[in-house]
């Protein structure tokens, strides 16, 4: 039997520390074994040895070695426990947040409580004692970019009679599109006019960037248009030196639909859109070029308008937050500078498709009654909301 003396002390107790894992445990469970009947006990006493790290050594020099598992240690995640929990919140907050209106951050704001966002989840089927206490939920929130809405900028500056009506029929059509697989919804907007040049931003900047003390003598300006795809991810950015008319957004859409009905295998297209002055349902020449592009394409085509003054709930808000982060302090000197940074940008991990239009596009074209008698045939309105939601079906022929 194995005697200790303080020597030998000092070398078990310096061996065992100098392994790891397996190798240290069974090197404590022979060390024991030497030591005879109460051994354990004479370890655990003289060399400081856990007695359960002996019992697992003995284990594994009876079965083999025991594979170490710290992950699985302590408390899981809650998104761990329930893998769905955090896409049904993104689903439930995603229709009732807004972006930042001056585009200085990419925060969303949204305007549901933890309390409600349980409510809605209880709502779906999930069980009030399998859900997080209403603090995890709010960390959740944070942790997804969804901050509470107590910014005084985020407020809209009016409120029509039929806002509450528009937004829940708008939650309604959006929440309907995103559980098809056959329909898709596309988010369009165009962005302030851009100063081309050697102009301020109003951003910051590591490196020393000297601009033009005033905004005098611009020759260039463009306006970015964006196509977003909520559901994807998916951008497509077109900048143009005129404006954006109902005819350069309808051959937009023209130019990038083949690639995304090929992609994602769709022949219904919902678009969400604010009431601007040329894609407005009341736009004769937008409403005809739609009906055309339907008959076109076979596409059944609904048009999802958010409520004046709430245009920043409008996904494709987010993008040009996105956006002017990304762009900074940094001047957009020359066209090419501004298509560069447009490319070099990422949303959610994707690059956009980006594109320069040189085309110039009038604006302001209109339809008389009498031709549109004929393409409001294909052109169904929501009763009481008929500026907000429409539906247009192919059939339309020259």
């Amino acid at each position: 039997m194995l005697t200790l003396t303080e020597s030998s002390k000092d070398w078990l107790t310096d061996t065992a520390k100098s392994l790891k894992g397996s190798a240290r445990r069974m090197f404590m469970a022979r060390t024991v074994n030497e030591l005879g009947y109460g051994g354990a006990s004479q370890a655990e006493k003289e060399l400081g040895w856990c007695r359960s790290t002996i019992r697992k050594g003995k284990e594994e020099l009876k079965n083999g070695i025991i594979q170490d598992n710290f992950t699985q240690r302590g408390r899981k995640k809650v998104e761990e426990l329930q893998p769905n929990l955090l896409s049904d919140i993104k689903r439930i907050v995603e229709p009732n947040s807004q972006t930042d209106p001056s585009f200085k951050s990419s925060r969303l704001y949204t305007r549901l409580t933890a309390k409600e966002v349980i409510r809605q989840l209880i709502k779906l089927g999930y069980k009030k004692k399998e859900l997080p206490c209403e603090r995890t939920i709010n960390t959740k929130l944070t942790e997804q970019g969804y901050h509470p809405k107590k910014v005084q900028k985020t407020k809209p500056k009016k409120k029509i009679a039929k806002t509450d009506a528009i937004f829940k029929k708008i939650h309604q059509v959006n929440k309907a599109v995103d559980n098809q697989p056959n329909e898709l919804r596309i988010s369009i907007d165009a962005k302030a006019r851009m100063n081309i040049g050697e102009f301020s931003r109003g951003g910051r900047n590591r490196v020393l960037t000297k601009a033009e003390d005033h905004d005098l003598g611009v020759k260039t300006k463009l306006t970015p248009f964006g196509f977003f795809l909520p559901q994807h991810d998916d951008l497509y950015l077109f900048f143009t030196a005129s404006y954006a008319s109902s005819d350069f957004i309808v051959d937009r859409l023209e130019e990038i639909w083949p690639k995304i009905k090929e992609k994602y295998q769709v022949d219904k297209l919902t678009i969400n859109l604010d009431n601007g002055t040329e894609n407005s349902s009341e736009r004769t020449q937008f409403i005809k070029r739609l009906v055309e592009f339907a008959e076109k394409t076979q596409t059944t085509i609904k048009l999802a308008y958010y409520p004046p003054y709430h245009s920043k709930y409008n996904p494709v808000e987010r993008v040009w937050g996105i956006y002017e982060n990304h762009i900074q302090g940094d001047m957009m000197d020359t066209v090419n500078t501004t298509l560069k940074f447009a490319r070099s940008m990422t949303y959610n991990g994707n690059k956009p498709y980006v594109k320069l239009i040189r085309k110039v596009y009038k604006t302001g074209v209109s339809v008389s009654k009498k031709i549109m008698k004929k393409y409001n045939k294909f052109v169904e309105r929501v009763p009481d909301l008929e500026k907000w939601f429409v539906t247009i079906s192919p059939g339309y022929s020259v």
